[in-house]
């Protein structure tokens, strides 16, 4: 089941679990695609399923039919405000909580992360932009080493804006636990070719919500 939010400047869609279990993800969109988005709207529906509440939002560029992405402040300060709405709009359902985006959104998920966010148990990065495409020497990635909760990245075997072999060696700089899952034969946005992508998405959501759920994990 899935319902509307008032953010003040922006939108948000509640999907709740029929468990009604108290374990809450802040899902952001990337860079080129709102909470619209087919793949947002799957992944947030098929983790619901799975036993996890999920909050999606349009960052407020988005939310304005603009094209081009707020700066980093801008987009950090719409995350924190969607996490505070949440917890008040429903306190219950988001006793744990975790943060998470596809792309440019779970990099932004992981800005919040490194900054500290209270009571947060992880975060969740679909197709981390450790890069952008062709420049592997632009790394976004000074402010991971910071994250002190548990990180799970899952990324696409074919991933251009960073494969998994040029994440592991920044997971060593990490202090966090932190868990990569490899979607073999995936790019950046976890499409394999050959393979239907509501079976591939359905692994995703399964990992996710496994590592989520899990008390061992947290």
């Amino acid at each position: 089941m899935s319902e509307g939010l008032d953010l003040g400047n922006t939108t948000g869609t509640v999907y709740l679990s029929d468990e009604q279990a108290g374990t809450l993800l802040v899902l952001a969109h990337g860079a080129g695609a709102g909470q619209a988005h087919p793949f947002m709207v799957k992944m947030a529906r098929g983790l619901a399923t799975r036993g996890v509440n999920v909050v999606t939002f349009d960052f407020p560029y988005m939310h304005a039919k603009r094209k081009v992405p707020d700066r980093a402040p801008v987009l950090e300060d719409c995350f924190h405000r969607v996490i505070d709405a949440a917890r008040e709009w429903a306190p219950e359902l988001s006793r744990r909580l975790f943060i998470g985006g596809k792309s440019m959104g779970g990099r932004m998920a992981t800005h919040l992360a490194a900054q500290g966010v209270g009571g947060l148990l992880g975060t969740l990065a679909l197709g981390y932009p450790l890069h952008p495409p062709g420049k592997p020497e632009q790394l976004r990635t000074a402010h991971l080493p910071a994250i002190q909760t548990p990180v799970l990245i899952i990324q696409g075997e074919r991933d251009a804006f960073g494969t998994p072999d040029e994440i592991r060696p920044v997971m060593e700089t990490m202090r966090a636990p932190v868990r990569l899952h490899v979607v073999e034969g995936g790019d950046h946005s976890l499409t394999v070719r050959g393979r239907k992508a509501d079976e591939v998405y359905a692994d995703v959501m399964d990992v996710a919500a496994g590592w989520m759920l899990s008390p061992r994990a947290h």
